[in-house]
């Protein structure tokens, strides 16, 4: 039926564009949630009444973040081009597309992280406190404990972001459905091929969004 209605498109060279972009997501996702978490962390306990309160620290963690966040994807893989083919060996192919992925993910998800941190209750932090919990154990037991339908949440955000992400690193050469779109759509003026990598993103977002809001409901408590 699909090969009838769109013959010009390889469905062999689009299933393993489709894997490749999930491969590329999968893998940024977790980078992402690892650094996010990091530096979401380091934003919130460094300001001003955190417990670590550190004004030089806090004003570097958030200017790392706020540039990053404002530099264009597209832009940011150009830079990132030397430290890539020095970390990678190569800028081609998906894992080459894993350090702009995460670097252009991470300080997103980490202003979510942050936002998700100050919506847990501050008498709980201080329970915690007063009852002579260690600095770990308010971070891990509390603050990250009680904010995890949020972090979840935000780590949707920033997996639909993902995405995207890989859909303009294809374009360079990442391979994905980006690459895919272009090199064998729009570059050949084929719409048919356009059209269905269009359709699939659309496709794996809906899936990500799915899932990422069904654990959201299963860990909210409220």
């Amino acid at each position: 039926m699909l090969k009838t209605l769109f013959p010009n498109v390889n469905w062999f060279d689009l299933l393993i564009a489709t894997g490749e972009t999930f491969y590329m997501t999968i893998l940024a996702l977790i980078g992402t949630l690892i650094f996010g978490i990091i530096l979401g962390l380091l934003l919130y306990l460094t300001a001003p009444g955190g417990i670590w309160q550190h004004k030089t620290l806090n004003f570097i963690v958030a200017a790392f973040v706020n540039i990053f966040r404002a530099i264009p994807f597209l832009i940011l893989i150009l830079l990132l081009i030397p430290f890539t083919n020095f970390l990678i060996g190569t800028i081609r192919g998906q894992n080459a597309a894993l350090p702009a992925l995460i670097i252009g993910s991470a300080p997103f998800y980490a202003r979510l992280v942050e936002i998700g941190l100050r919506e847990v209750d501050k008498g709980v932090v201080e329970a915690a406190k007063s009852m002579g919990a260690k600095t770990s154990t308010i971070i891990f037991k509390v603050l990250l404990k009680e904010s995890t339908p949020a972090l979840v949440s935000g780590l949707t955000v920033t997996a639909i972001a993902l995405i995207s992400y890989t859909a303009v690193a294809g374009v360079i050469g990442a391979g994905g459905l980006g690459d895919f779109a272009y090199f064998h759509g729009f570059v050949r003026q084929d719409f048919d091929v356009m059209f269905v990598c269009t359709v699939l993103i659309v496709i794996i977002v809906f899936i990500f969004q799915f899932i990422g809001d069904a654990l959201t409901n299963k860990l909210d408590k409220r």
